[in-house]
């Protein structure tokens, strides 16, 4: 198990990085269109949905990452009141839900991604961008999300030991 925790870890590191080079490149994108917008007075055709779409990338690129590092919502005080062994309960009955919300949307995403590739859909502005390109960050992100619930799991029982 602890070969697995370390191999979901490293994608989970390389899904935030990519993550940060969506958004380095939503700030370039906006600086270029803000120059384009008021500094040449010409108009702008893709940066506002690219923008959108790198940003919304970006946060499910980065779920796994936040998981991983304990960033989610967690509220501990009924926690605390607990021993060790009502802890690792609360957890686990935690990370199950976690486990089964994310595998739900990562099977529900990755349907919707697959209707996209194959029906050859695009979005209806002037970019006509496939719609498939911002929609596979959905399963990819948050079925690496479910791949990581089962990491913090293993955690929480003590299999990496």
């Amino acid at each position: 198990m602890t070969a697995y925790i370390r191999w979901v870890s490293t994608l989970s590191r390389a899904a935030a990085v990519v993550a940060l080079l969506l958004l380095a490149a939503a700030i370039l994108v906006v600086t270029q269109m803000v120059v384009i917008r008021y500094v040449l007075n010409a108009s702008t055709v893709w940066q506002t949905e690219f923008v959108i779409y790198a940003l919304v990338a970006m946060t499910f690129l980065a779920s796994p990452y936040v998981l991983m590092e304990k960033g989610h919502v967690n509220v501990d005080l009924l926690q605390m009141g607990f021993g060790l062994r009502g802890r690792r309960i609360l957890q686990s009955l935690a990370g199950l839900a976690g486990l089964l919300f994310s595998a739900l949307l990562a099977w529900s995403g990755w349907i919707y991604f697959e209707e996209a590739w194959s029906y050859n859909w695009t979005t209806e502005t002037v970019w006509k961008l496939p719609l498939w390109i911002p929609l596979l960050p959905l399963p990819l992100g948050i079925g690496l999300m479910t791949l990581q619930y089962v990491a913090e799991l293993a955690k929480v029982w003590g299999a990496h030991e």
